[in-house]
């Protein structure tokens, strides 16, 4: 498994090749997909919580987001069930644990200071019979995080950005187009660089979920 963190490359991640790796707590494990740092990093990972696994209370530096895939996820604020959209700013802490289990696709230290707002929505786990819906979850200065609901041979040609977009499908198969073509299937994740466009094709009904951002938002100690 290569984790590549250049940002003036594609890069991917398909199902077939990720493996979970143990983190320093007993009953969490991830994939990571994205990573610039030791333990302490900018990380973007799939994260599962075997039942009843917790993480001791800590601090979120530069932020936390996080999307619940599959289970229930909790801590002292709230419980998040599947297909929940969470983002826990910059200073912001917690005590997370689940009971169920669940998997998640989390992503840290990659906000803005200034981004203050704590987030909790629930997503449309459903699809259109046809065209597609895409709904914003979140914008601050040059970060655009939504939600694509697509149905099937629907075609989303996302322009290119001054900034990285990058894309995890929750659900579908997705044909995914570069230089060449590649099919996704759920939990395939893609980051397309700055200056090229996103292309997909919907070959079922999919569910994903979209960012575009800057490289440089996020801890400015870590580089």
């Amino acid at each position: 498994m290569r984790i590549r963190d250049r940002i003036d490359e594609y890069t991917w991640l398909l199902p077939e090749t990720q493996h979970l790796i143990a983190s320093p707590v007993s009953g969490v494990e991830r994939v990571p997909l994205y990573r610039i740092g030791r333990e302490q990093a900018r990380a973007t990972s799939l994260v599962r919580y075997a039942p009843g696994s917790h993480f001791e209370a800590h601090d979120h530096p530069y932020g936390e987001e996080f999307l619940v895939l599959e289970g229930e996820f909790a801590d002292e604020q709230g419980r998040y069930p599947a297909m929940t959209w969470v983002q826990n700013p910059h200073g912001s802490s917690h005590r997370p644990f689940s009971e169920t289990g669940c998997l998640l696709f989390v992503r840290l230290r990659q906000m803005a200071a200034d981004n203050s707002v704590q987030r909790v929505i629930p997503l449309e786990p459903t699809c259109p019979l046809s065209g597609s819906h895409e709904t914003l979850l979140h914008r601050h200065r040059e970060t655009e995080v939504s939600w694509l609901r697509a149905a099937t041979a629907v075609r989303i040609a996302r322009s290119a950005s001054f900034h990285a977009q990058e894309a995890l499908i929750v659900r579908g198969r997705v044909e995914w187009q570069t230089d060449q073509v590649r099919e996704l299937w759920p939990r395939s994740w893609i980051r397309v660089p700055p200056g090229c466009p996103l292309r997909l094709t919907m070959l079922e009904p999919s569910l994903i979920y979209v960012r575009v951002s800057p490289n440089s938002c996020g801890d400015p100690a870590i580089q």
